[in-house]
């Protein structure tokens, strides 16, 4: 990186600090801190939305698969992630969007405890937590890599370089921060991946390598599903990502509870919908291409990386650099402030026993300090990436197997055709797939399992989720829930009739 690049990336690291100090203006309570007050536009929240679903390992890791497996990635991830919104986008975000018109909810599990009980409240919230920790870390630790890459920046201070900038302006202004710095690294990455874009296609050729490319890769490479990335692997991965992107997850959930209306909440996921349609075959052009300008690469991870330095001015590796910041940043934002709200809301209440509910200006401060403390020890946990797996072993199989079960009750909670599934369902589901993926690293699918193994994988991150999802549903039938409080719960999630505001008891 040259003089220039340094410019533009300090450029864009000041500008996320200087739209988090305006942000804080904006802050006046906790309400404006998880959940922007309801008050968000239905663009502003699709946009952030879009950008916080995926991060710098899409350039590192889902880099890798694009070079060796070629279009695939795009099917069973950006494809999937799509479909699952238009199908959910009925269902599930104006049903977030009503509970925090009617209950003042600003975290996405303060439901939980009515609609199952306390101890299954405080079980998703504290295990959906400590894996947020190591989702997170695997984002920093992408992030080190591309700027080791590019400018042979040590790890550690990669990480403390990108971590550094985020917990700033978020800590400031909280979830607005989040969404309006997303707005503008959508702005800047759509910029620079354009940029890219017409970079590779001027080496190749020009425009009409869009299409002739494809006659100089490996047959395989246009196959939807190839490898252990298979129909099966991509259908498993849309159940994950229909879990998660509904709401299961619990930073996408605030865009939906920051939704004025249900309305509003269901334009977003359209929204953002269409953006990972549309926008992701942009981007991995060039990592489809790379084959082509580097052939025989030793290390796939760095390949989009090379890409920039090889074909681009240093003003514009500058700026394609702070595209791939942008998406990481976006991520580990909005997840930090949807764990503080569940800490502050759901989890630190429950430590202090009987004492007095918090007011609204210590809810505020707890909010900040534990937004700060979530995000560095994500950035501690960062520096042992490489012993679990490294960046695709955290964020495919550690995340995709283990998210789904926490999901599952948070998800299916929110429909009435669940309603006999309760506490003892919740808990089992949860219970259940945690040992499924525990006996799976213990006993690797690949010594016993009969199948091939392209399979593995799949396995590995459907099992849980399946075996999650059965239980759910079947000691729903065997211990059915005959609670009330429930029920008239999930009624008013139901309908937009007589928008009430009420406490959650």
């Amino acid at each position: 990186m040259g003089f220039f690049a340094w410019l533009v990336l300090g450029a864009y690291f000041a500008l996320m600090i200087g739209v988090g100090y305006w942000a804080r203006k904006k802050v006046r309570n906790a309400s404006d801190f998880f959940t922007a007050g309801g008050s968000m536009p239905w663009w502003l929240s699709g946009i952030s939305h879009h950008m916080s679903g995926y991060s710098s390992a899409v350039f590192v890791g889902y880099a890798a698969l694009a070079y060796t497996l070629g279009i695939s990635v795009y099917f069973w991830w950006a494809l999937s992630i799509a479909l699952s919104l238009l199908l959910g986008m009925g269902i599930f975000p104006a049903r977030w969007a009503r509970m925090r018109q009617r209950f003042n909810v600003i975290s996405p599990l303060e439901y939980l405890k009515i609609r199952y009980n306390l101890p299954t409240q405080q079980l998703l919230g504290w295990s959906g937590a400590f894996l947020k920790v190591f989702d997170v870390g695997a984002k920093w630790s992408a992030s080190a890599i591309l700027l080791h890459v590019f400018a042979g920046v040590p790890f550690l201070w990669g990480v403390l370089l990108t971590g550094g900038v985020t917990v700033i302006y978020s800590v400031m202004g909280g979830l607005w921060a989040d969404a309006l710095t997303d707005l503008s690294q959508f702005i800047i990455q759509l910029v620079a991946g354009i940029s890219m874009l017409v970079a590779v296609l001027i080496r190749l050729g020009g425009v009409s390598s869009l299409w002739h490319m494809w006659k100089l890769l490996p047959p395989d490479h246009l196959k939807p599903f190839h490898g252990e990335y298979s129909a099966l692997f991509a259908a498993t991965y849309f159940f994950v990502n229909m879990l998660s992107y509904n709401g299961g997850s619990w930073s996408l959930a605030q865009r939906f509870l920051a939704s004025p209306t249900s309305a509003d909440a269901r334009r977003s996921a359209a929204l953002s919908a269409v953006l990972y349609l549309l926008w992701p075959p942009i981007l991995f052009f060039p990592m489809w291409a790379a084959p082509l300008i580097f052939p025989h690469l030793q290390d796939p991870s760095e390949s989009y990386a090379l890409l920039t330095q090889t074909l681009l001015p240093s003003g514009l590796i500058g700026l394609v650099l702070a595209g791939l910041f942008a998406h990481t940043m976006a991520m580990t934002s909005s997840d930090a402030n949807a764990v503080s709200a569940v800490i502050v809301r759901d989890i630190i209440p429950v430590l202090r026993g009987q004492r007095a509910k918090l007011k609204d200006s210590p809810q505020l401060l707890l909010g900040r300090i534990v937004t700060f403390l979530f995000l560095l020890f994500s950035m501690v946990l960062a520096l042992f990436a490489s012993h679990l797996g490294g960046v695709i072993g955290i964020v495919i199989l550690w995340y995709g197997a283990l998210s789904g079960p926490i999901a599952i009750p948070i998800l299916l909670g929110l429909l009435f055709p669940f309603r006999r599934s309760g506490p003892a369902a919740a808990i089992g589901c949860w219970l259940v797939g945690a040992i499924t993926f525990g006996a799976l690293k213990i006993f690797p699918p690949q010594n016993w399992l009969t199948l091939s193994s392209q399979y593995t994988n799949t396995f590995t991150v459907g099992a849980p989720m399946l075996t999650a999802l059965v239980t759910y549903i079947a000691l729903g039938f065997i211990i059915p829930s005959t609670n009330e409080d429930s029920d008239a719960l999930l009624m008013a999630f139901d309908s937009d009739v007589e928008e009430t505001v009420l406490p959650l008891r």
